[in-house]
């Protein structure tokens, strides 16, 4: 038998893109492309998704505690009701890949659809990411351009859709190296991070 009420509707699925980094730091480049997915690719949201220190790299000193790197996403998000922070690989085994993340996620909110966001730079080295035609299969993925990388819509596979989002030069590495130079990075970064990053004396040269 139906119990379902006359006139009732199945709750409506989410479509969400997932978009992974160290954000060390997160600046206004990896903003302005997950709003921009968002609102041209047909997303619902975009959680940015903080990846750990990797464990083979633990004598990167540049690459900041995973504390102090999610707090700076939640800043640069705070004022965006369509992007979300999700410290979800913090808490995975350790070496993780996107597939894991995605699977993980995907039975932590099974009423939502999920999108890998990945940069061209990325998908010119797509065929070496762990079960790369699993995460096209079971999820898609959603390709921005990325200065210096090209990548042609009509190449592309089934599941994968290339997005014409604007680029920017701008980088972690240059805003890092711009901090420990004395710069003035507030513009470049999304606001109240770069207060964050001075009251804490983040990437300050030593």
């Amino acid at each position: 038998m139906n119990n379902m009420k006359s006139g009732s509707r199945a709750p409506k699925r989410r479509t969400v893109g997932v978009m992974g980094g160290s954000f060390n730091p997160v600046h206004i480049g990896h903003l302005m492309v997950a709003s921009y997915v968002r609102q041209w690719g047909g997303l619902d949201e975009v959680w940015l998704s903080l990846t750990p220190r990797n464990p083979f790299k633990v004598t990167d000193t540049e690459l900041l505690a995973d504390s102090d790197r999610l707090k700076m996403l939640e800043i640069a998000a705070h004022n965006d009701c369509a992007l979300r922070v999700t410290d979800v690989e913090l808490t995975m085994p350790q070496p993780n890949y996107s597939i894991d993340t995605l699977r993980h996620l995907n039975s932590l909110y099974p009423d939502t659809d999920f999108r890998l966001i990945i940069g061209s730079d990325n998908w010119l080295e797509w065929h070496r990411w762990r079960a790369h035609d699993e995460i096209l299969r079971e999820f898609g993925v959603i390709v921005y351009p990325r200065p210096g990388y090209e990548v042609s819509d009509e190449a592309l596979p089934a599941g994968a859709s290339l997005i014409k989002a604007p680029t920017t030069d701008i980088s972690s590495t240059f805003v890092r190296e711009a901090i420990a130079a004395g710069r003035d990075m507030n513009c470049f970064l999304p606001h109240g991070v770069f207060d964050y990053i001075r009251t804490h004396g983040l990437y300050s040269a030593k």
